[in-house]
């Protein structure tokens, strides 16, 4: 296959990535924005994504960035923060037209770029504070999205084992934020956090499309202010900030029909190790496919599970299982589970499973390669692991995987945590 061609340029205190393609009908410009997790600012972090949409300099509200976005031919900006390892990414998306294929004689590109520079350097904000209708608002909305996790049992008993397995490590702050932070925050103390924000996180940006490169570093080099080299805090290793430790057992009890079995794992292996394509294709074979042990074992032949499955956390070096049950089988679902592990590290699975499993690994990485965001999720991998390994690379050695490397990432996988969330009856 054709490999992906990504030209970086660091100027300005940034790193620009050039990802030129004739696949895609429109441009995507992604920006991340990358620091440490900490308890003082994840509240605010989360908050941004929220008040950066309701308006800029020049479109001072909602109403008047979207009809700003319609103007570049139905463009679409989407904002959001997310955690991977020990860091948090705030990210800023905007879609639109490739010019070449519109009869327009406007320069789409660098209105574009103007408007998503606004964005970022100069929302809506006055006397140096961001304005205080928009953050009691988007507090407001805030608020209730943190309040409707423990509506969802399933994210709710995700963040609770997180919550008891990384207890002491950054990982566990809840990305949404806290509550009691909410009332401390203000436009002003916001507005300068976000200052400081530009000036520190490392900030990396993604041009992706049919365009002309030179042209493009052109309006990037104009439209985005220069700022100093950002802090490089990615100097840990977030899966050795934990010591080894007896198996935790969390039972929780809320007024629920369906109970939420989920087990924590340390794989001890995160992106660029040399193990992890072979930890990619273990958890295919153990939980990440519907052929999988756990789906197969657990949900199919003992009907215990409405639903059974397992993901890695490729930052973190973490596999987390995920189950829904009936209160009452907890010990049966349980021991099914942890005995698939034990078949895993028995190597309890055959060659064409092995062989079957990698071709869904590859075929899931194609498939989001060829979405324009899945791709460009994908480069930034290199950025957070500081890996220099392509996406056609790490499928090359997915490919290569064998039986023998699955058994050796067994020995590798610790249980941490199992977490049960049941019927107030129950237990």
């Amino acid at each position: 296959m054709k490999s992906t061609e990504e030209e970086i340029v660091q100027k300005n205190g940034y790193n620009i990535h050039f990802l030129t393609s004739e696949k895609y009908k429109t441009i995507n410009i992604v920006v991340k924005l990358k620091a440490p997790l900490t308890r003082e600012t994840i509240t605010m972090r989360a908050l941004l994504p929220y008040i950066l949409q309701q308006g800029t300099k020049n479109h001072p509200n909602a109403r008047a960035l979207r009809i700003a976005l319609d103007d570049l031919f139905g463009a679409t900006l989407s904002i959001d923060g997310s955690k991977k390892g020990e860091e948090h990414i705030l990210s800023l998306r905007l879609e639109f037209a490739n010019e070449t294929y519109l009869t327009t004689k406007e320069d789409i590109f660098d209105r574009a770029v103007t408007l998503l520079s606004e964005i970022i350097f100069e929302p809506k904000s006055k006397d140096g504070m961001f304005d205080e209708t928009i953050v009691k608002r988007e507090k407001q909305t805030l608020k209730a999205k943190i309040d409707s996790i423990i509506d969802d049992k399933m994210a709710y008993a995700n963040m609770r084992l997180i919550d008891e397995m990384c207890k002491d490590e950054p990982y566990r702050l809840h990305v949404h934020g806290y509550l009691e932070d909410l009332d401390t925050i203000t436009p002003d103390s916001l507005f300068e956090y976000y200052q400081q924000l530009l000036k520190e996180d490392q900030m990396d940006v993604y041009v992706l499309g049919d365009f002309d490169a030179s042209y493009v570093k052109g309006l990037v080099n104009k439209h985005f202010k220069e700022r100093e080299e950002s802090i490089d805090h990615n100097d840990r290793n977030a899966k050795d900030v934990h010591k080894k430790r007896e198996v935790q057992n969390i039972v929780e009890k809320q007024s629920i029909q369906q109970a939420k079995l989920h087990l924590g794992y340390r794989t001890n292996i995160t992106y660029g190790d040399d193990d992890y394509y072979a930890l990619q294709v273990f958890n295919g074979i153990f939980g990440g496919f519907p052929s999988s042990k756990l789906f197969i074992n657990v949900r199919e032949k003992n009907s215990l599970a409405y639903y059974a499955a397992s993901r890695i956390e490729s930052h973190k070096g973490l596999l987390l299982v995920f189950s829904g049950i009936a209160p009452t089988d907890f010990d049966k679902a349980n021991d099914i589970i942890q005995e698939q592990m034990e078949q895993m590290r028995q190597g309890n699975f055959t060659e064409e499973q092995v062989k079957e499993t990698k071709n869904l690994v590859v075929n899931q990485l194609l498939e989001t390669m060829d979405n324009p965001q899945g791709l460009i999720e994908i480069l930034y991998h290199q950025v957070l692991a500081k890996s220099k390994i392509t996406p056609e690379q790490v499928m090359e050695r997915i490919k290569n995987v064998t039986k023998a490397d699955l058994m050796n990432v067994a020995t590798k996988i610790e249980l941490d945590t199992v977490y049960f969330l049941t019927n107030e009856g129950e237990i």
